[in-house]
């Protein structure tokens, strides 16, 4: 099957390759030339503009953007909407809102083009392990871009299959989900970017804990030193807080137990706001995950106003006096 890839960052251009590698034909197009030879090297058909782009695309075309959620995906998708005819298929497989898809959906619908939101996990592993993908629009463009989605998920593998499903239908199993209407994709792939923070949180709390576990400020028979890195690695085998995350910290403590190379500024992209937003909509509590949300915005400010005032308060209260810093 052919599909047209825009955008050849970390997971465009290796999606691009897991496709080539599956034996479809694959367009691609991206700001960088130099990112279009290096694919079309490889066996991809480049293109020198998006109507290149979109001419050397067969019809009924799909062409999927992989480029950054907001305005870099709004100009894309309308710019590939003046030039698509009826029939066409616009896959718009970054981290957007959902509430922008539903919208898109929408605008596109009138000159029948169709719009397919695919929530995308797998980040720079993807080439090697797959991309696990939540996939909403209408189902029948859905449907027709199944080998695409097919190829690449990570498909069953050697994942114990769960109790239960062997009379169940459908494609969860293959590592790819129809999850329903327009937005629905990119709802669900929202949920597990916030429930990710969460995780992700946790992990570095627990990992926090031990590496203090050395502090003065313990009695001395209370004090342990630690190897994080052997930690980690005993909790991939067989612990029930294994998961690729733990896999992943268990590589970073591996090559450096101090973690000296990061600063701890933590950036969040978007889906953990949305998270909360969705929430806070819904009336569902959220703990851990607005938790794990405000952690990231705290990690990048150095001691904020608010602080400060509660300094000022408790010396005024109690003559307390600020601890010095470490």
């Amino acid at each position: 099957m052919q599909l047209g890839m825009v955008g050849l960052g970390r997971m465009g251009g290796n999606m691009v390759r897991r496709l080539m590698k599956g034996g479809h034909a694959c367009v691609v197009s991206d700001l960088s030339a130099e990112n279009v030879g290096r694919l079309a090297a490889e066996g991809a058909t480049g293109s020198a503009s998006l109507d290149d782009f979109v001419a050397k695309l067969q019809p009924p075309r799909a062409a999927w953007v992989m480029v950054p959620a907001g305005e870099p995906t709004e100009k894309t998708v309308l710019a590939l909407a003046e030039r698509m005819q009826p029939g066409d298929t616009i896959i718009d497989g970054g981290n957007s809102y959902f509430k922008d898809d539903v919208r898109r959906s929408q605008m596109l619908q009138p000159r029948g083009i169709h719009y397919v939101d695919v929530g995308t996990s797998g980040g720079v592993w993807g080439l090697e392990r797959g991309y696990c993908m939540m996939i909403g629009g209408p189902r029948e463009a859905v449907e027709r871009l199944d080998p695409i989605f097919r190829t690449l998920a990570p498909g069953r593998g050697d994942i114990p299959r769960t109790p239960g499903r062997e009379k169940m239908p459908g494609t969860a199993e293959q590592g790819y989900l129809y999850c329903g209407p327009s937005g629905a994709g990119h709802f669900v792939k929202m949920v597990h970017n916030g429930i990710e923070y969460g995780l992700m949180q946790a992990y570095g709390e627990g990992f926090d804990i031990f590496a203090n576990a050395n502090s003065k400020e313990l009695p001395p028979e209370h004090r342990y030193d630690l190897n994080l890195a052997d930690i980690a690695e005993v909790w991939r085998r067989g612990s029930v807080v294994s998961s690729w995350l733990l896999d992943l910290s268990a590589m970073a403590l591996a090559e450096n137990p101090t973690l000296s190379e990061y600063t701890g500024a933590v950036a969040d992209s978007g889906e953990g706001r949305w998270t909360l937003l969705a929430a806070i909509e819904e009336a569902v509590p959220v703990d851990v995950l607005s938790a794990a949300l405000y952690v990231r915005f705290r990690s990048r400010r150095d001691h904020t106003f608010a602080e400060k005032m509660l300094s000022a308060m408790r010396q005024k209260f109690g003559g307390h006096i600020e601890i010095k810093s470490k």
